[in-house]
């Protein structure tokens, strides 16, 4: 299935917009104090919402999840929710995104963001890894974080769907086959949800992209957020 997906042509161009608005390695604390921030500014509401639902989603990811660009109910987190209510499902997915997260950065963080909640969440839908093409980093690593933060959120109790990236082919065949690896791998090994590529359905098409020919429109969130919903949906009634 995921060999499919290489017929997007997807490119190191795409990738900036995971980091577009993103840190520099050496200010991710200071994403992690801008997280606790925002948090502190909106966990009154976040809290009442989830409170008021039956299921609890966490969406963590990066900017593709933080809805950069868009108004705020147009990101991905607000308009699955929106979906999956419209589906017959009493949920609130919290949008745990922050545009130029790494998966070192995302794993250093995930404690904070599980912890802030006001309980745990029937399920956490993980998307991070772009930002680790862009700087090229090592797979291995990549894949060791991805690991380590699937690994914790089952040893909390926490059902997990990974939205997969896909390396660009200037990288490399060996890079390439190394990190592409890592999501059907990680699926596998821990028996969790597997959405191979986030960005299917949008990527080779500008008119769902916004003028910085980066970020997706509202309508490609809507495009991203239609094909995804069906299988969130399932994984809660299952």
């Amino acid at each position: 299935m995921l060999k499919n997906f290489f017929l997007y042509g997807f490119t190191l161009a795409f990738l900036q917009l995971l980091i577009a608005c993103g840190p520099a390695p050496e200010d991710e604390q200071a994403v992690l104090k801008d997280v606790e921030t925002a948090a502190t500014e909106t966990d009154d509401n976040q809290i009442a919402e989830a409170k008021e639902a039956e299921i609890l989603i966490v969406a963590f990811g990066d900017s593709l999840y933080a809805g950069y660009g868009l108004d705020q109910k147009e990101g991905f987190a607000p308009e699955l929710q929106a979906a999956l209510i419209a589906a017959g499902q009493d949920v609130r997915v919290h949008n745990a995104g922050v545009s130029g997260d790494t998966t070192a950065a995302g794993l250093r963080r995930m404690d904070y963001v599980l912890d802030s909640l006001s309980r745990k969440p029937d399920l956490v839908i993980l998307g991070l890894g772009g930002n680790d093409l862009l700087r090229g980093l090592k797979p291995a690593d990549s894949r060791a974080n991805m690991d380590a933060m699937v690994k914790k959120l089952q040893d909390r109790g926490i059902q997990v769907m990974l939205t997969g990236m896909l390396a660009p082919p200037n990288l490399g065949a060996k890079f390439s086959d190394e990190f592409n690896i890592i999501y059907p791998a990680l699926a596998k090994k821990y028996d969790v949800a597997l959405y191979p590529f986030f960005m299917d359905g949008v990527v080779g098409r500008p008119e769902l992209f916004l003028p910085d020919g980066l970020h997706p429109t509202a309508e490609g969130i809507d495009i991203i957020v239609g094909k995804i919903a069906p299988q969130v949906a399932e994984l809660l009634e299952g």
